[in-house]
């Protein structure tokens, strides 16, 4: 109780001060000396002059600042309103320091802070009024000798804050960059997930480049009249205290926003929270941009600040909204039962093919066998990923789900050169047409057998009985990883030379330990480099083509 007693004490001290130096002003006179004689009772609300001041609004609570022009001053002045938040109402009054000082009667004179009471008072106009969330820029003139003016801001919705400027000094002392004559931003492109957009430059910016910057506001909720209300709004979003700055991208970064410098003037804040994102881009003085990575099918909000480097001054150009197309619907090609399609990829024009798969049944078995280069393969049902793995050599894949299921093929070639792979997709697990293959496809060749003119291979085989073809090609050292890389493993033995077949035999071994076959090789150049090929036929005549071995026979025996 004693501290609210000294805090009524003090207050109405206060209050008496001010209502004393109220009734002595009809004898101080209309000069230079106003600021001194009269607004130092009211230095807590002055409005500096030459830099921008942040104001706290409490709802419903109106706020007034005053600032006089003085006697052989300038009678231009210029005033600039930012609302942060939310709308918030202003007004610019006048009072005509000559006729309040002199000749009125203390008995009718009423305190300036009475608004009921300024109806009073004959020498009080109403220059300006404005309610709403734009920047707003009020330039006036002053006819009189000596003039107190009274800004009142009011906050309607919630407690707020907003910035002020004002100036007397119209050639040079603009805190803000120009507008162009045009400031709508445009949209040139539009896509399923990019937006391209073009705006006219900021005069100031043609002026001075280096002082000059464009940043970008994305986002999915609506527009922003000012650098302020985005930084506000952003903030809110991310739970984070405002820090009331004009910084067009706040330096306080959490966990949730990923940071991209794009080049040495171009950087990239992404806030994401309850499924919705933000963007704040910063891009250097360039006036056009494309905004990638975007959702398809949802209406963006886009707006622009030009900021002024040397003064942090910032102004909006008038925001737009686009709609992202709709994605385009993959074009699929039907993958049909039971039926073996052979795929090419293109590194350069064709990096992937994509084909859709129906099942008859509930258990599906998909089967890829690469044939040139490195191939990535991909199974989906319903956008989820069942199976995702490089291709070597023959893989089966068994998948269980429901009848008349939608299995999504996808093919890929990880590197820019050619590809191919040959895709099976069957509901009839029983009957496959691609041969089961052995747990090794590789050849060995024994070097205690290796002679002047024969080599011995061997390799496994399997349990059914397939027919096995034996092929070499003579080549040069240089050539080796050539022959290596550019072979199709997919074409069979009718696509080699007669003079390249060394023998085919039928083999099969029910215990695959000793499912083994071997075969010696004769006729071979002293000293020279040669390509094994053994292929696996299987009955419906696909075949499984076992890795190339390169062995070179003794050079002296």
């Amino acid at each position: 109780m004693g501290g609210t007693k000294k805090y009524t004490f003090a207050l109405t001290l206060y209050f008496i001060g001010l209502l004393i130096g109220c009734l002595c002003l009809s004898d101080i006179p209309a000069s230079a000396n106003i600021k001194k004689n009269l607004l130092n009772y009211y230095h807590s609300v002055i409005l500096p002059e030459g830099k921008e001041t942040t104001i706290y609004l409490l709802k419903d609570i109106t706020k007034r600042y005053y600032f006089a022009l003085e006697e052989n001053s300038t009678h231009h002045f210029s005033i600039t309103v930012t609302p942060c938040d939310v709308p918030i109402e202003w007004s610019i009054l006048q009072y005509k320091m000559s006729h309040v000082f002199h000749g009125t009667k203390s008995d009718n004179y009423r305190p300036l802070g009475d608004l009921k009471s300024r109806q009073f008072y004959k020498t009080v106009s109403a220059l300006f009024h404005y309610k709403g969330n734009s920047v707003e820029n009020y330039v006036g003139v002053s006819s009189y000798s000596s003039s107190l003016f009274l800004l009142e801001f009011l906050s309607t919705e919630r407690d707020t804050h907003i910035s002020v400027y004002l100036t007397t000094d119209l050639a040079y002392g603009t805190l803000f960059p120009e507008l162009p004559g045009d400031p709508r931003i445009d949209v040139t492109t539009l896509n399923h997930n990019s937006v391209s957009l073009v705006w006219k430059p900021s005069p100031t910016g043609l002026k001075t480049r280096e002082y000059v910057e464009y940043c970008l506001l994305v986002n999915e909720k609506h527009n922003y009249k000012s650098l302020c209300a985005a930084d506000a709004a952003v903030r809110s979003i991310s739970g984070q205290r405002t820090m009331f700055s004009n910084v067009p991208v706040s330096q306080h970064i959490d966990d949730h926003q990923g940071v991209m410098h794009l080049s040495n003037r171009e950087f990239s804040i992404i806030q994401r929270t309850n499924n919705m994102e933000v963007r704040q881009i910063c891009i250097g003085n360039k006036n056009v941009y494309t905004v990638s990575n975007l959702t398809s099918n949802t209406q963006y909000y886009f707006d622009v600040f030009v900021v002024n480097l040397l003064t942090n001054g910032s102004v909006a150009y008038t925001g737009t909204f686009a709609k992202t197309l709709m994605e385009p619907k993959p074009k699929y090609s039907q993958l049909k039962d039971g039926k073996i399609v052979q795929i090419t990829l293109n590194g350069k024009l064709q990096k992937s093919n994509t084909f859709q798969y129906q099942a008859t049944h509930k258990k599906v078995q998909f089967t890829f066998q690469s044939c040139k280069g490195q191939v990535r393969a991909q199974i989906l049902k319903n956008g989820k990923i069942l199976f995702s793995e490089s291709i070597e050599g023959l893989r089966h894949i068994t998948l269980t789900g429901k009848i008349l299921e939608k299995y999504v093929v996808v093919t890929s070639t990880e590197q820019n050169t050619n590809s191919s792979v040959m895709v099976q997709a069957s509901s009839h697990i029983h009957k496959p047409l691609f041969p089961f293959f052995p747990d090794s496809l590789k050849i060995r060749s024994f070097n205690k057998l290796r002679t002047c003119n024969s080599i011995t291979i061997a390799w496994l085989g399997t349990q059914e009985r397939n027919l096995y073809c034996v092929y070499k090609k003579k080549i040069q050292e240089d050539q080796v990883w050539k022959e290596m890389s550019n072979h199709d493993r997919c074409l069979g033995p009718d696509s080699r030379p007669k003079s390249e077949k060394v023998s085919c035999k039928y083999f099969y071994n029910i215990n695959l330990q000793k499912a083994v076959t071997t075969e010696i090789i004769t006729g071979l150049e002293r000293g020279s480099l040669y390509l094994i090929d053994v292929y696996l036929v299987g009955s419906p005549g696909i075949l499984v083509r076992y890795h190339t071995k390169v062995v070179k026979t003794r050079k002296h025996c």
